[in-house]
């Protein structure tokens, strides 16, 4: 097992001027040249810190996506360490309010990191694949995600996105009402418990992709 250092959680009441920009340049594209479709907006409306945002992954453009409509909060995502091994992108990255993990381990620092979060008020950002995929949607999660939903007790709000993010094509991103799990909570935390809040978000998923079908990424020829 390999322990990263604890990173420390921002201030839920930060707003830093790199967030805004590319939140701001995020709503120029996103209206224009590379138009996103938004349903579901008032959950976000309704949304209260702290909570946990889940989200399928199948571009490096998720994280804004999800950023843009969410006026009132900035979001702090779990990304791979791997995103911030250059000096400049680990300087981005935080400022960002990303919190590095190591996909490769059990990494238990992160997840301190993550509760903590949670527990100063932020939003937390989880994508629960782990990693891109452009095939099939919420088939396999990672059970790290399941258990701080279950140690924190903070709503678990899903957003969907239909398709991996690309210029001069319409993306729909649905933000869907919080999942309940409450009855599981009282369950404890425990394997069962855990692998039961996963099939849950598989079948909220299932739900939303049936209403909005994936669009698969084209493979080049």
């Amino acid at each position: 097992m390999s322990e990263q250092k604890e990173q420390k959680a921002f201030d839920p009441k930060s707003r830093t001027l790199m967030y805004t920009i590319c939140r701001f340049a995020a709503a120029v594209v996103f209206n224009t040249i590379g138009p996103v479709r938004y349903i579901g907006k008032e959950n976000f409306d309704a949304l209260e810190a702290p909570s946990i945002i889940i989200c399928n992954h199948s571009s490096f453009f998720d994280p804004v996506i999800i950023a843009k409509p969410l006026k009132k909060y900035e979001i702090t995502f779990l990304g791979k360490k791997e995103l911030a091994s250059a000096k400049l992108a680990d300087w981005f990255l935080r400022k960002m309010h990303m919190i590095s993990v190591d996909r490769g381990n059990s990494d238990m620092a992160a997840m301190r990191t993550c509760i903590k979060a949670l527990r100063d008020g932020q939003i937390l950002g989880i994508f629960p694949e782990g990693t891109r995929h452009h095939e099939g949607v919420m088939e396999h999660i990672e059970s790290g995600v399941s258990l701080i939903a279950l140690r924190s007790g903070k709503p678990l709000v899903p957003v969907y996105i239909n398709r991996p993010y690309r210029l001069f094509a319409k993306t729909t991103c649905v933000i869907g009402k919080p999942i309940a799990y409450d009855d599981l909570i009282a369950q404890g935390i425990n394997k069962d418990s855990a692998a039961a809040l996963e099939e849950r978000i598989k079948a909220v998923y299932s739900g939303l992709v049936k209403d909005y079908p994936f669009i698969e990424k084209k493979s080049k020829k």
